[in-house]
């Protein structure tokens, strides 16, 4: 049933402003979002210094016969069992040029897809940048989901960082709401606990307030002509629905396995294992729950100098990624590390695909794409040429159980891409010059 009269002008007949309503009071703060239709999600996924090339790319590009068939290379088979399911492309190429070093421009310009302001952030040999200059692509599908009733949630998006460092610079950040907007993920899976459930404890409080609202109402009614009458009654309508809004959601909103966090993890280097299954549980939960459609999950940063001790890896990433091919000991500590990063990955993938639609329709893995990338090809030759982009599930409605290998596309190409999957027909982003034929056709 449609009614005339919103929520937002219910408050404010009742005298209410959004200043005076508990915050807790806000339906869509409870992440209230449409429970009709398909609910595609998006998740970006980043880690740092380029991949060891023969350990990763497919030997050779393979339709879904011949790349069912064919063994993943080392840092990719944690993969194997979502074989089926994954698209992996070569020959995607970051072309933005300007300010910066190619670390500073891999990652500032990745979901941007235009060239960083002029700044005093020194990198390399290069002239210093600052931010990048324009918005990413999941800010992008955020505002476009949020535009619409259907699809809108209680965040939009969700940022997830795993052992990203405090400081702000241009290295550390691939999120932009803008030009000169960069958005911090939360790497403390402490605080984005708190973020996603800090306000579930406040439903009985809530459930009360509704009580209080509809005797009010009972009683108004009792002294206003007939006219205010009727527009009381589509007031006690909105209640009504919002305690039923409340009753069906509770199995998967209020009441879905809230995650016991492990107590005391320190958020330090040594706990990156720890903190990296935390933080893509709490995702998985943010999903179930609806709070996001749209995700993102950064390792480190670029030039990032993780040292993954429990690998048997004692070196920084950066300091092996800049050893020569011919160095093989490198090679394969890079291939660990790599091959670690693959892993969260494929458990990201588990997860959704061992949780099954509110609706029935599937697993949340059949309505999410995980997309893993980097801000460069190779750590040594620094090239932003063949910039990896893994993609897993069926969000995107992208034909998937494949191998592409693409003849040096600008990566803008494929961002629009990403948009057309998620239902935004958005005709360039970023650089246009860039945008060269329009989004990519993966489906």
């Amino acid at each position: 049933m449609n009614h005339s009269v919103s929520r937002r002008s219910f408050m404010q007949t009742l005298g209410l402003s959004a200043a005076s309503v508990p915050l807790w009071l806000n339906l869509q703060s409870l992440g209230f979002a449409s429970s009709s239709g398909r609910k595609q999600r998006l998740v970006i996924i980043f880690s740092p210094n380029g991949v060891v090339r023969d350990r990763f790319w497919p030997d050779h590009e393979g339709d879904e016969a011949s790349f069912a068939s064919m063994d993943l290379k080392p840092i990719l088979s944690p993969l194997a069992p979502f074989k089926d399911k994954t698209l992996v492309l070569k020959g995607v190429c970051d072309k933005i040029k300007g300010d910066g070093d190619n670390h500073m421009r891999g990652i500032g310009c990745l979901l941007t897809g235009v060239e960083l302001f002029p700044g005093n952030i020194q990198g390399g040999s290069d002239t210093p940048a600052g931010w990048a200059t324009g918005l990413s692509i999941d800010q992008e599908i955020k505002r476009y989901l949020q535009s619409r009733p259907e699809s809108e949630t209680r965040f939009g998006s969700l940022e997830f960082g795993v052992s990203v460092p405090d400081r702000a610079d241009t290295w550390t950040r691939m999120v932009y709401a803008g030009g000169n907007k960069p958005i911090a993920p939360i790497s403390d899976p402490y605080t984005m606990f708190n973020k996603l459930y800090g306000q579930m404890k406040d439903r009985e409080s809530l459930n009360s307030v509704l009580d209080d609202l509809q005797e009010d109402l009972k009683k108004l009614k009792e002294v206003v002509s007939s006219e205010d009458a009727k527009l009381l009654e589509e007031h006690a309508t909105l209640i009504r629905e919002t305690e039923q809004e409340l009753r069906s959601s509770n199995d998967n909103v209020l009441n879905h396995a809230v995650p016991e966090l492990e107590p005391g993890v320190r958020n330090d280097n040594e706990n990156m294992p720890r903190i990296s299954k935390m933080q893509i549980d709490l995702m998985v939960n943010s999903f179930i729950g609806d709070f996001t459609r749209i995700a993102t999950l950064q390792f480190t940063n670029s030039v990032g100098q993780a040292k993954m001790k429990w690998l048997g890896v004692e070196e920084g990433h950066h300091e092996l990624s800049h050893e020569p091919n011919s160095n093989e000991a490198a090679q394969e500590k890079l291939t660990k590390i790599n091959t670690w990063y693959c892993e969260q990955i494929a458990y990201l993938a588990k997860r959704l695909a061992e949780t099954p639609e509110p609706n029935g329709e599937g697993s949340m893995l059949d309505n999410t794409t995980i997309i893993w990338t980097n801000e460069l090809g190779e750590g040594n030759s620094h090239t932003l040429n063949d910039i990896p982009f893994v993609m897993v599930g069926g969000g995107l409605n992208f034909k998937m159980g494949r191998s592409l290998r693409l003849p040096k596309i600008s990566h803008n190409r494929l961002l629009m891409s990403i948009a057309h999957g998620m239902g935004h027909h958005i005709e360039r982003f970023g650089n246009p010059d860039y945008c060269g034929d329009g989004p990519l056709v993966l489906s």
